[in-house]
């Protein structure tokens, strides 16, 4: 499995696959705190309506995911892998509303 993610990842060793775990970990973890206090900060209860609360993780709590991957990336030493993954995941989701033209055959 180490193996598998070095090479998907491109990374030298199985160190840096174990700090690359731990980061996102430990944004996952932060997200988490982060969620409860906006929730509680704008009003949001388990009793809101479903589709406000999944509003919300769509327009604030992702792209503070965003934010505190970064940072995490930063503390252990890995913002350039971090800032290069989120750099190729907003391409491929770009990627998603870009409009496919068909393609013309040459006669």
């Amino acid at each position: 499995m180490i193996e598998k993610l070095k090479q998907r990842w491109n990374v030298r060793n199985g160190w840096d696959v174990l700090i690359i775990l731990v980061v996102f970990a430990c944004t996952g973890f932060s997200v988490l705190y982060v969620k409860r206090w906006v929730f509680e900060l704008i009003g949001l209860t388990k009793e809101s309506p479903g589709w406000l609360r999944w509003a919300v993780n769509i327009l604030i709590i992702l792209p503070l995911y965003q934010v505190i991957l970064l940072a995490w990336g930063w503390i252990f030493g890995k913002f350039t892998f971090f800032w290069e993954f989120e750099k190729r995941m907003f391409s491929r989701i770009g990627g998603l509303f870009r409009s496919k033209k068909p393609k013309t055959t040459a006669d």
